[in-house]
């Protein structure tokens, strides 16, 4: 599914970059991030990735900005056969509501594309806190699944995927 309008029409100045994770801005996002996994998942769910974890070959990390302010992150980690895994998708508090995780998703399935990539796949939560992030999903294509790799689907945990071919 390609983007029906540019990312500089919906967030004007949004720019995604391949990202190191060595800033402070974007650790502080991270951290964020895995501190609010812990708070709405019990901690056996919480597959959330840390700086270290992101940095590994088999993960590519990227960030948006707004000029200097952190507006999201994303992840794509390598799982082999033509199939990636959506990550630490995040948007900045300040910038929720304003299109940048669907630009983040829209760069993400491009990459995943240009990788020659069948298949996109998540993990998310079930509770009302990820609705935001699940209806984003389907709005894009991504249907349930069952569990891959080492998830394990139930009452917590849910695992959506998309056919990119």
């Amino acid at each position: 599914m390609k983007p029906v309008w540019s990312v500089e029409e919906r967030v004007k100045g949004l720019r995604i970059i391949e990202d190191d994770l060595s800033g402070e801005d974007i650790q502080a996002l991270v951290a964020f991030h895995l501190a609010a996994m812990q708070v709405h998942s019990p901690a056996c769910k919480v597959h959330a990735m840390p700086v270290a974890r992101l940095r590994q070959a088999d993960v590519t990390f990227w960030s948006a900005w707004v000029g200097d302010a952190i507006a999201g992150m994303g992840a794509m980690k390598h799982l082999g056969d033509g199939h990636g895994e959506l990550k630490s998708m995040r948007v900045a508090p300040e910038w929720l509501g304003q299109g940048v995780g669907q630009a983040m998703l829209l760069h993400l399935l491009d990459v995943a594309r240009a990788r020659g990539y069948a298949r996109v796949s998540l993990e998310t939560g079930r509770t009302d806190a990820f609705a935001p992030a699940v209806a984003l999903y389907r709005k894009h294509g991504f249907t349930a699944c069952p569990a891959f790799g080492d998830y394990v689907v139930d009452r917590f945990s849910q695992c959506m995927t998309l056919a990119l071919t």
